[in-house]
C-alpha cells in the first residue's frame, strides 16, 4: 500500500488535519517526500482540508464544549490558533446560533443541578456549576450574568 491509498483509506471514515495525517505516516514508514507529495495531491483533489476539518469539529463540539476546549482539541490535533479564529469567525458570524446553543446548555444545567434562580444559587452548588461551566471551555462569569438578565426580562 502506498501512502495516497493509505490517506484515502484514513479520509474515507473522518477528517484529518495535515498534522494527524503526518503522523500516521511516519508511524507507517512513509518516505516524507511521499507523505508531502501525497499531502498536496489530497488537497488538490479537495479530498484533505484544514479548514474542512476545523468546521467539522467546531459543528460536532458547539454547545458541548465552549470555544476555549475545541481550541485545545484544534491545536492539539495541529491547527494554528490564528487559523482556528478565522474559521470560528466566520461560522458565528453565518450561523449567529449562540444563543441556541446556551439554550440547550442552560436546560441541562437546571436539569443537573436543580436551578430555579439563577439569583440565588447556594454556594456549593455554583462552585460546581462554575466548575462544569469552565471544564467545558465556557466563561462561567458571561454565562451566568446571561442567565441572570434573561431570568430578569422572562419576569418582566
Amino acid at each position: 500500500m502506498n501512502c495516497i491509498d493509505y490517506f484515502c483509506k484514513l479520509l474515507a471514515r473522518r477528517e484529518y488535519s495535515v498534522f494527524e495525517l503526518t503522523q500516521k505516516a511516519q508511524a507507517k514508514g512513509f518516505d516524507a517526500q511521499d507523505i508531502t507529495e501525497s499531502i498536496e495531491n489530497l488537497q488538490r483533489l479537495n479530498y484533505q482540508s484544514d479548514t474542512r476539518f476545523v468546521e467539522s469539529m467546531i459543528t460536532s463540539y458547539r454547545g458541548k464544549y465552549g470555544k476555549i476546549v475545541i481550541k485545545r482539541k484544534c491545536r492539539d490535533k495541529g491547527i494554528d490558533s490564528d487559523f482556528f479564529e478565522q474559521i470560528w469567525q466566520s461560522q458565528t458570524e453565518e450561523e449567529e446560533e449562540e444563543g441556541v446553543e446556551l439554550d440547550g446548555l442552560k436546560a441541562k444545567v437546571v436539569r443537573k443541578y436543580k436551578i430555579t434562580d439563577f439569583h440565588d444559587i447556594d454556594p456549593k452548588t455554583k462552585r460546581k456549576l462554575w466548575n462544569y461551566l469552565q471544564y467545558r471551555g465556557f466563561n462561567p462569569g458571561d454565562v451566568l450574568t446571561q442567565w441572570q438578565r434573561e431570568q430578569d426580562e422572562d419576569v418582566d
